[in-house]
């Protein structure tokens, strides 16, 4: 998925030089291609997040359109003033690229872990967050990215997840896509969770209990038309994020019920990871069914509360 992003970003560049990519240590070769045959919109600034986000917050004022890539802990956390005072305050057009949403970088245990970027950027005014579920629903997002006028944080996942979207659905910012009809129950996902989603729901229905699955790939800002067309139709909600359960995608859907369409609040169940830091060592799979983020825990707590 990043290296389909970061590949879409050079394409764009090579027609429209006010567009830049700034990136933090990536590694050798990152966008080699683009360095040698653009190199005066290609800045690697190495290990100085802070720093980048106010440079590039500089060159969204002077026309540029800054495409800025490193790890999203770093991103998100390190730097959140910057974010929020030089980008977001300014209402400036930067894209941040954060690389392993989630639980992604568990072999480096709970300093990379990026389970509370969403909450934490869902609540800066002005600020759009976009979760694709594979690489080339990326390719359909980057090009929407270059006229949106906010500032946007694309959640990367690891890359080679397998493709669950379509072309023929479309894509637009801000609109989640319906990927199955919804049934007795609703899946509401958000990035590569959606694609435990759909096998749950492909399971769910070999036994008899329908269930749709809704993307919502920008969870700010939130469609909350879908939602509100949706929910009052099933009698159960699961949401399913990669994502600590506070401040994230179920949160959001939970406030919007709360908020608009309060009877029906009680069907919204959340599928996240709990308050706590882990403990735990080991690769994505492993800290995701640690945490109970498995196609067979969404099932089965889908079929626990239609059977109730």
């Amino acid at each position: 998925m990043r290296n389909t992003c970061l590949n879409e970003i050079h394409k764009l560049a090579k027609v429209n030089k006010k567009i830049l990519f700034i990136g933090s240590d990536l590694g050798a070769g990152t966008l080699a291609d683009m360095q040698q045959e653009i190199p005066d919109q290609f800045i690697m600034e190495g290990i100085s997040e802070q720093h980048i986000i106010g440079m590039s917050a500089g060159l969204a004022m002077e026309g540029f359109t800054p495409y800025v890539n490193s790890i999203a802990p770093f991103l998100t956390r390190r730097c959140y003033e910057q974010v929020l005072v030089d980008l977001c305050l300014h209402n400036l057009p930067v894209r941040l690229i954060g690389n392993g949403g989630g639980v992604v970088y568990a072999p480096l245990g709970p300093t990379h872990l990026a389970v509370e970027d969403i909450a934490i950027f869902r609540v800066i005014p002005n600020m759009t967050i976009i979760a694709p579920c594979d690489a080339e629903e990326m390719v359909r997002l980057v090009k929407q990215t270059v006229n949106w006028p906010h500032p946007i944080y694309i959640r990367l996942a690891k890359g080679g997840d397998k493709v669950v979207s379509n072309k023929k659905n479309g894509f637009e910012i801000g609109k989640a896509i319906l990927l199955r009809p919804q049934g007795q129950g609703l899946f509401i996902t958000t990035g590569v969770m959606t694609q435990k989603a759909i096998e749950a729901s492909e399971q769910l229905e070999k036994e008899g209990i329908q269930c749709g699955v809704l993307h919502v790939h920008t969870i700010k800002p939130l469609d909350y038309q879908a939602l509100a067309s949706l929910i009052p139709k099933v009698d159960v909600v699961v949401t399913v994020e990669e994502h600590a359960r506070i401040g994230g995608l179920g949160s959001a859907v939970l406030e919007y019920c709360s908020d608009k369409i309060p009877k029906h609040t009680s069907k919204i169940n959340r599928i996240g990871i709990p308050d706590k830091f882990s403990d735990k060592y080991g690769s994505q799979e492993t800290l995701l069914e640690y945490f109970e983020i498995t196609v067979e825990s969404i099932k089965n707590l889908m079929k626990l509360k239609t059977r109730n």
